[in-house]
């Protein structure tokens, strides 16, 4: 799909941190693009467990919120943490759908979780309210994220989302690379 066509991209979030990634990623490549933000449901759990789960996730909000707003593109961005042998880990997945239909996903965020926080979620906490607990933060998801404060900063939240984006985004983008 060429980025002539894309002139509206609707993200399944209201979350500031999730539309300033999408629109940072469409500011780079077609400015023109108009990007918004819709509340829709992701239909799975509020804190998704598992790779497919979250994916599953992100595809149901970018394919709710590019029907809603009938736009070029829907994005759905995702977070959840994987429940492993060595502990529990984060993951993140964006899914671009097409007006066609294609849903394409990129993602990873991997990020090894401290074990209260791993006993919280098991406890069904969601992830940004047991950081929110146990930091004595407010409303991290709506900011620096699990993330943000475990890493002390060094990864930051939209800059993370801006690259499972990107590689979401790669076959829309990828030319006749991805058709072969």
């Amino acid at each position: 799909m060429p980025l002539s066509n894309i002139h509206r991209v609707a993200v399944g979030s209201t979350n500031p941190v999730k539309l300033a990634a999408v629109r940072a990623v469409f500011q780079r490549l077609e400015p023109r693009t108009h990007v918004d933000g819709i509340a829709v449901a992701s239909r799975v759990p509020d804190q998704p467990i598992g790779d497919a789960q979250t994916i599953e996730g992100a595809t149901n909000r970018a394919h709710a919120a590019r029907a809603a707003l009938d736009a070029d593109l829907g994005v759905g961005i995702e977070g959840g943490v994987v429940d492993a042998a060595g502990g529990m880990r984060t993951c993140a997945w964006a899914v671009v759908v097409t007006r066609t239909g294609e849903a394409h996903a990129g993602g990873s965020l991997s990020m090894p979780l401290p074990d209260a926080v791993a006993a919280l979620i098991r406890r069904g906490v969601e992830l940004g309210h047991a950081i929110d607990q146990l930091m004595g933060t407010s409303n991290i998801k709506h900011g620096a994220g699990a993330v943000g404060v475990l890493t002390e900063g060094l990864v930051n939240r939209q800059d993370a989302y801006e690259t499972i984006l990107s590689y979401a985004l790669a076959p829309v983008l990828g030319h006749d690379t991805y058709s072969h």
